[in-house]
C-alpha cells in the first residue's frame, strides 16, 4: 500500500482540551487548522456489506471544506491504528449526497465534531531527538474529549506522545463510531446518531460522567 494512501494514527482520551492546546504551543506546535465544527456522513450499502467488511465510505463537511473519503480495513501496528484512506475533494456537499445515493448507497449513521488541527515536528521540541513530523488533532466529541496523532510512522507517533506528555499504554486502537457503539450497547442508547444534540440531555442528567 503506498504511504500515500496510508493512515497511522493513534488517539487518547483528555479531560482538558485548553490544557492540551497550551501544551503544544508551548513545544511549538504550528496551527494548521482552527476550531472548526465537522458533520460527518458515512454511508453504506443497502444490505450493510461496507459494515462488515470494515471498511467506510465517508462524506465530511469541515467549515468551507467538502471531503469523500474511503478507508479500508483497520490493522494494528506496533500499537497504533492503520488503514488504506483515500480522500478526494468535492465542491458541493449536496451534490454529492445526491451522487452516493444514486448509486445506492444510503446513510449508515451522522456523527459530528469540533475539531483544531496542529502540525508538531521534532525541531520545535529538541534537536537532540530523532526528526518526526505529526499532525495532531484535538477533537471535542459529544461524550468527551480526545487528541489524535497522525504520522508516517508508528516511532513518529510514539515518540510525539512522550512529548506531549500522553501515556502510550492508555492508547485507544478504536474509532470514535466503534467508541460510540461500545457505549451505547453499555447505556442502552436508542439513538442512531452520533450528534452534540441527541448527547445533551445526557450530559445535563450526568449520565457521562
Amino acid at each position: 500500500m503506498s504511504n500515500a494512501y496510508k493512515e497511522i494514527e493513534v488517539k487518547f482520551r483528555v479531560q482538558d482540551i485548553g490544557e492540551m492546546e497550551v501544551r503544544l504551543r508551548d513545544l511549538g506546535a504550528e496551527l494548521v487548522h482552527p476550531r472548526l465544527h465537522e458533520l460527518n456522513l458515512r454511508y453504506d450499502r443497502t444490505d450493510g456489506s461496507l459494515r462488515r467488511e470494515h471498511r467506510a465510505l465517508r462524506l465530511r463537511r469541515s467549515g468551507s471544506d467538502n471531503i469523500l473519503t474511503y478507508k479500508g480495513p483497520t490493522s494494528i501496528e506496533n500499537g497504533a491504528m492503520s488503514r488504506q484512506e483515500i480522500e478526494i475533494s468535492v465542491k458541493d456537499f449536496k451534490a454529492a449526497q445526491a451522487f452516493l445515493e444514486s448509486l445506492d448507497y444510503q446513510i449508515d449513521v451522522i456523527y459530528e465534531k469540533y475539531r483544531t488541527v496542529y502540525e508538531l515536528a521534532s525541531s520545535g521540541v529538541s534537536e537532540d531527538i530523532g526528526g518526526f513530523k505529526v499532525h495532531v488533532m484535538l477533537d471535542e466529541m459529544p461524550y468527551g474529549n480526545f487528541i489524535e496523532i497522525e504520522g508516517p510512522d508508528t516511532a513518529a507517533l510514539n515518540l510525539a506522545a512522550k512529548y506531549l506528555g500522553l501515556n502510550w499504554k492508555e492508547a485507544i486502537r478504536e474509532s470514535y463510531l466503534k467508541l460510540f457503539e461500545g457505549l451505547r450497547d453499555k447505556l442502552g442508547f436508542t439513538f442512531r446518531d452520533l450528534t452534540f444534540e441527541n448527547f445533551t440531555s445526557l450530559r445535563d442528567n450526568g449520565s457521562l460522567l
